[in-house]
């Protein structure tokens, strides 16, 4: 199904080109001035120069040809040559019906036949996940599933750090505190222990004193480094304890991001690319693009045209370690091998723009993906407090993810306090709002900023935030029980097989703010689009709380419930069925769950 922007800019060109301009020029978009018109077309400005024109006479003649059109309730040419459009109602009801008639809501997927691998993990094993998780976490489920929606096969890597420095920092602690134990026996030959020594709460205290300490004992820090070539070179006991550590650490990883709604596809990890390291640095020896720099294996990738320092890609640490570039590289190896993807994008912290920039000239370079392979660094900013510094703790700590989303939570239930239902629901729907509010709030700003994080703004019932778009859509969802209309109907197409907007609007005046819902729900299929070209959540953000506001105003002037002109009523129950069958899929795109009531 076209656009509305694609169907008016079609009427446009045919116009442009009976007058014997070029169809080009008809190109429509959204007016800058909606208390003038809907739509507007600048064509006749650019017109002008090529056919030496003034271009009001080119917007007239234009104008002239299409004046005629039942599509258009307005056309009008101003100067200095703008042509201001609005569609005539009928023609907007038939294209929201024409909407609700389809399953997608007249989007169309672009991309049927193309595969993206999304890394939007990297979380540390052993460690919990703190807020500067949460971004990317979320961003990368909302990316995930937006591609998904257009088309792609979208697989999500969590891509865990399991295979650094912080393993070796943990194996290092647990040798000192427990030496007798014979994973650190290099002569033991027997069978470890089925058990993992430590459990998750062990390991969540022995990483960060075994951190603080390597910032200050150099000794330590070295024997850590030492720790890490040992298990990538596999000693057998270092093997063992790590496999051990990696499955508490997942278990506890995948029930956090459970509490998120964020699921992977894959849980893959450092390791899991370093059988393809060596084979990899030997193909990178041998076709001439690898040097040695004070020992290390390093890739030159800085071009003529860098205006900054690009320092060199290093392979292979002086210690004869992996590090991270390394790791990533391989890592690409093999998602070329199991996906053969069209693109790979990397949803992490944007102070990692130089490393990937550096890793994906390398990949560049050795020819390891095909020209046309897309390889994307989607930066994410930091959250920061509500005056704009670093967000901590109390203590001037990282904050931990679930302490992070349960103070909102929290903050939820006390806005909640006045609601008429018992303890016990509004504590479950008080962590439903809270999630919503800490990841709408999230969303709603762009991927690459950074955005102060206010307690009291985020989960506000008013206003741009998640809370608001939930009560909207709890209140449509109240106002079509009372119109004994089911929520599975709603989000279906069922209700369009009997009633029909275009033909219930026919032959009856509609108001302002029905037209306004009408011509916002209009904009759902380009809203997705732009969100799946641009990898940019945000913009589905801006469509739902613009639909939220439309659709308020319009149940503010209208008694939809107590409506007693049956057939006007059918027409509204259509519409806001449709208005909460467009903020339930973009919710879904989110990765945010709405609640049954609030």
């Amino acid at each position: 199904m076209k656009t509305i922007l694609e169907i008016i800019s079609a009427k446009m060109m045919t116009a442009f080109a009976e007058c014997g301009y070029e169809e080009r020029f008809g190109t429509v978009v959204v007016s800058n001035r909606p208390d003038l018109c809907q739509f507007q077309c600048n064509g006749a400005m650019a017109a002008a120069k090529q056919y030496k024109k003034k271009p009001i006479d080119i917007a007239n003649e234009v104008c002239a040809k299409i004046k005629d059109d039942s599509f258009f309730s307005l056309t009008d040419a101003v100067m200095p040559g703008f042509l201001n459009l609005s569609l005539s109602d009928q023609a907007l009801a038939s294209f929201v019906a024409d909407m609700g008639a389809d399953e997608k809501l007249g989007f169309e997927p672009q991309n049927k036949k193309k595969t993206a691998v999304i890394d939007y993990g990297g979380a540390n094993v052993a460690k919990p996940l703190h807020v500067g998780h949460l971004r990317p976490a979320i961003i990368g489920e909302a990316v995930k599933r937006i591609l998904r929606f257009d088309g792609y096969k979208a697989i999500g890597d969590a891509h865990l750090g399991d295979w650094g420095l912080p393993i070796g920092l943990i194996i290092t602690e647990m040798k000192a505190r427990h030496p007798e134990l014979p994973y650190f026996d290099p002569d033991y030959e027997g069978e470890y222990p089925e058990e993992c020594p430590v459990s998750i709460s062990d390991l969540e205290e022995i990483y960060p004193f075994a951190s603080a300490r390597s910032k200050e004992d150099e000794d330590y820090r070295n024997r850590a480094r030492e720790a890490v070539v040992d298990l990538q070179s596999g000693r057998r006991g270092y093997i063992a304890l790590w496999k051990q550590i990696m499955d508490i650490s997942k278990v506890d990883l995948k029930k956090n991001y459970d509490s998120l709604n964020v699921d992977f596809d894959l849980w893959n990890g450092e390791s899991d690319a370093d059988p393809l390291i060596a084979p990899m640095i030997e193909d990178l020896q041998k076709k001439g693009i690898t040097r040695l720099s004070d020992g290390a294996l390093v890739v030159d990738v800085k071009e003529e045209s860098d205006n900054k320092e690009m320092p060199p890609c290093i392979l292979r640490k002086s210690d004869g370690a992996a590090g991270y570039p390394t790791t990533d590289i391989a890592t690409i190896i093999q998602r070329e091998r199991d996906f053969d993807p069209d693109k790979i994008i990397y949803v992490v912290d944007k102070r990692q723009g130089l490393h990937f920039e550096q890793v994906f000239r390398t990949v560049r370079k050795a020819g390891i993906v095909k020209p046309e392979t897309e390889l994307i660094f989607l930066g994410n900013g930091t959250i920061n407090d509500k005056f704009g510094h670093p967000f901590k703790t109390r203590d001037g700590g990282v904050m931990r993810l679930e302490y992070l989303i349960g103070d909102v939570a929290d903050k939820v239930l006390e806005k909640m306090s006045d609601r008429d239902m018992d303890r016990e629901e509004a504590y479950r729907i008080s962590r439903i709002v809270g999630l919503a509010a800490v990841k709408y709030g999230d969303l709603s700003n762009q991927a690459t900023k950074d955005y102060n994080f206010d307690l009291d703004r985020f989960t506000s019932f008013e206003g741009n935030t998640g809370p608001y778009i939930l009560y909207t859509m709890v209140r449509i969802r109240s106002i079509l029980e009372k119109c004994r209309v089911s929520v599975d109907d709603a989000v279906s197409t069922a209700i369009f097989e009997n009633r029909d907007i275009a033909s219930i609007c026919r032959n009856r005046e509609i108001s302002a703010s029905e037209r306004e819902l009408l011509l916002g729900l209009t904009d759902f299929a380009q809203s997705v689009r732009h969100a799946s070209d641009e990898l940019a959540p945000h913009k589905l953000c801006s469509f739902i709380y613009d639909i939220s506001n439309r659709f308020n105003s319009f149940y503010h002037d209208n008694k939809i419930i107590s409506e007693e002109n049956e057939e006007l009523k059918k027409a509204w129950i259509v519409l806001i069925s449709l208005t909460y069958r467009a903020l339930d899929c973009i919710m879904e795109l989110l990765a945010v769950t709405v609640p049954e009531k609030m």
